[in-house]
């Protein structure tokens, strides 16, 4: 398993990160000196994955004030480096709220973020039946969240208890962060995998090949409708269809009770050439699933249910 600060830390005057585009094939750590460079680093997904990003931003954040930068330069240059995941303006807000050292609460969010991660992957594996063969979008695993994971954090808790038995990684076009990215972490963890092409996924859940979905989220809104990589809408389409459980795995961090709707979520669209070189191209990295085609939402306070307005606000207050 890679450590939390394998993954991103703060160092004396940098931050430094395992850059997510050079993986697998390459471990390579990318050092920041500026919070203009972990902006940078955020915009051109070096680093990725809303609680990962959050972590960034805190330590940004703390280097531009050991850096002595404008702090208020600082916040807006880190804010904007993404618009869809709720926790990096929730970390970023918890920064500019801390009176003590900023390098110290940076740190402090990454350990609750980890922390959160265990707690919240012990309360899915339990949703889950022995012998689940398990589907899963995108990358929500430790270099996601800065250690351990959401869904992939809950595959790994399932696996560790003995009640899972596969997992089938979307390879997550166009990025490939599931072909690159959870297909190595699972490969680490020894969990038996297989990676399909995204197009796969309806023909193996309707095989019966699938007994549960499992995704992350970037941002989910005060009545449960959840932002995640694009293509997870259709898995819980394909899910609901099916009859098969679609679970939501994030930290409360990455709930935004100040949206009451997806509709208000902006979605970012990344640049065509992600996508093709040669045609026009839209790409949107993110897309909406309400939340009516969701069973359950689970976070470090536990599983929350239909209605959301009530499960989620209630959670989060207490």
């Amino acid at each position: 398993m890679l450590e939390p600060e394998r993954i991103i830390r703060l160092e004396r005057d940098a931050v430094v990160l395992l850059d997510q585009r050079r993986l697998p094939d390459e471990e390579v750590d990318l050092v920041c000196r500026s919070s203009a460079d972990v902006a940078a680093a955020i915009r051109t997904l070096a680093v990725r994955g809303a609680p990962a990003i959050g972590i960034a931003a805190a330590y940004g954040y703390a280097l531009a004030v050991q850096n002595g930068e404008d702090i208020d330069t600082a916040v807006a240059v880190l804010a904007g480096s993404r618009p869809t995941a709720v926790n990096l303006t929730w970390a970023l807000n918890e920064m500019r709220r801390w009176d003590g050292d900023p390098a110290e609460r940076a740190r402090e969010i990454h350990a609750e973020e980890v922390e959160r991660c265990r707690v919240m992957s012990r309360h899915a594996a339990l949703l889950l039946e022995p012998g689940t063969r398990a589907l899963t979008h995108c990358n929500a695993g430790g270099l996601a969240t800065g250690g351990y994971g959401t869904a992939v954090g809950a595959l790994r808790a399932a696996w560790e208890q003995g009640v899972l038995d596969h997992v089938l990684v979307d390879e997550t076009r166009p990025l490939l962060q599931g072909a690159r990215l959870t297909a190595w972490e699972l490969e680490e963890a020894g969990i038996p995998h297989a990676v399909i092409a995204d197009s796969a996924a309806g023909l193996m859940i309707a095989r019966g090949e699938v007994d549960a979905v499992l995704a992350g989220a970037d941002r989910i809104a005060a009545n449960g409708d959840a932002a995640n990589k694009i293509g997870t809408y259709t898995l819980a389409v394909l899910a609901s269809h099916h009859g098969i459980p679609f679970y939501v795995v994030a930290p409360s961090s990455t709930v935004d009770l100040a949206t009451p709707t997806g509709a208000e979520i902006p979605i970012e669209e990344r640049a065509g050439e992600e996508v093709t070189a040669r045609f026009a191209a839209r790409n949107p990295a993110f897309d909406v699933t309400p939340a009516d085609l969701i069973t359950a939402i689970v976070t470090e306070h536990g599983v929350h249910r239909a209605p959301y307005v009530e499960s989620l606000s209630g959670a989060l207050a207490a």
